[in-house]
């Protein structure tokens, strides 16, 4: 291992989260010049940006035939999310849930992890899985901006015209700087994931990992650095229903429309091992399913359930890495799993929906 992987490494994260930024900022500025309300603007362009830099390094790894990275980054990226985003976003300061995101979203989240390990199951995600998954994430879409139009009592994107200056009067020729921004930002991402995928690669063989432990980790976290950003900083402005609503999003993104289209795009169907089927995806789906009774208790997610979460998130990452290097203390750490972790998980639980049943009577 050299140098240049690292380098090449650090140089792809930058890459593509400077690609995503620019990406965003010049086709929402264009979408806004074809008079484009700003919450569809915000809905479509800005939540598929968002994700822009797990759709280009799964496309990229799916082409490269490494469909280890592929899957690892996409269910990596989305137990991330939730265990260590939002867990360091409530650090920052308890963090509100709407009740659209338990009724609707949340549901919706558990339900694309379930499909998408049910297609998975065979080993493979085809082109048909992808089609499938795809064509979810078009209906999701319309499903939103036919809703919002309907909603007399909904944003009108106010918050997005005034990040990316929608309300702005256009310049002579803005169109044209717009779109040479959206051109860069699909060079950043493009160059930006080859750097990732090859450092990547080059590091699980130097380190004896396995490309899924690297897709789970290293990048799955780096292609989260845009949602990492947005919903810190949502936090720390107190726009704390943001942060919940972007990684909930973000996750739907990632599943049906990064997932889908890597599988649509490649010339092979992607593999997907039976270490991803039998314990990551299970992983997934759990922390998933857990966030309805966390977010049901009050519609709050509190500092001390935030810390929790960064706490299940470390010791997930320390056990792929154990697991995936065959440590000597892998044995002991299983039985504390066992005997220990997931007990008290279940008592958490528990107490956390006893609670909120309490609350809704």
């Amino acid at each position: 291992m050299t140098l240049m992987t690292f380098v090449y490494l650090i140089a792809g994260l930058v890459l593509l989260v400077a690609g995503a930024e620019v990406l965003v900022r010049g086709a929402a500025r264009l979408a806004a010049q074809f008079g484009i309300p700003p919450l569809i603007i915000g809905l479509t362009v800005v939540a598929f940006g968002t994700s822009a830099p797990e759709t280009a390094v799964s496309v990229q790894a799916a082409l490269d035939g490494s469909g280890d990275i592929a899957i690892g980054n996409v269910v990596g990226s989305n137990i991330a999310n939730v265990l260590l985003i939002l867990g360091l976003s409530a650090l920052v300061a308890p963090l509100l849930v709407s009740r659209q995101l338990i009724r609707l979203d949340v549901p919706l989240m558990i339900g694309a992890s379930l499909v998408t390990w049910a297609l998975a199951m065979d080993g493979q995600l085809g082109r048909l899985d992808g089609a499938l998954l795809f064509g979810g994430v078009v209906a999701y879409t319309a499903f939103l901006i036919v809703s919002s139009r309907k909603d007399k009592a909904a944003s009108n994107g106010d918050e997005f015209a005034e990040e990316f200056g929608l309300h702005e009067a256009p310049k002579p020729y803005a169109w044209a700087l717009n779109l040479a921004l959206v051109v860069a930002g699909l060079v950043l991402l493009v160059g930006g994931s080859n750097l990732l995928v090859e450092g990547a690669v080059t590091l699980a063989k130097a380190l004896g990992l396995s490309e899924l432990v690297i897709g789970l980790t290293i990048i799955a976290v780096g292609t989260s650095l845009p949602e990492l950003a947005t919903s810190m900083i949502a936090a720390f402005k107190g726009e704390r229903d943001i942060a919940v609503g972007n990684v909930v999003g973000s996750n739907l993104f990632n599943l049906l429309c990064v997932l889908g289209l890597a599988s649509l795009v490649s010339p092979l169907p992607i593999n997907v091992s039976a270490n991803a089927l039998a314990f990551d995806f299970p992983v997934m789906i759990a922390v998933a399913v857990a966030c309805l009774p966390i977010f049901f208790a009050g519609y709050c997610i509190k500092r001390w359930e935030g810390a929790l979460f960064v706490a299940y998130y470390a010791i997930y990452t320390v056990w792929l890495i154990m697991h995936s290097t065959a440590a000597p203390g892998l044995g002991l750490f299983s039985q504390a799993m066992l005997w220990f972790v997931l007990p008290l998980t279940a008592i958490t639980l528990l107490v956390i929906g006893g609670r909120a049943w309490k609350l809704q009577r």
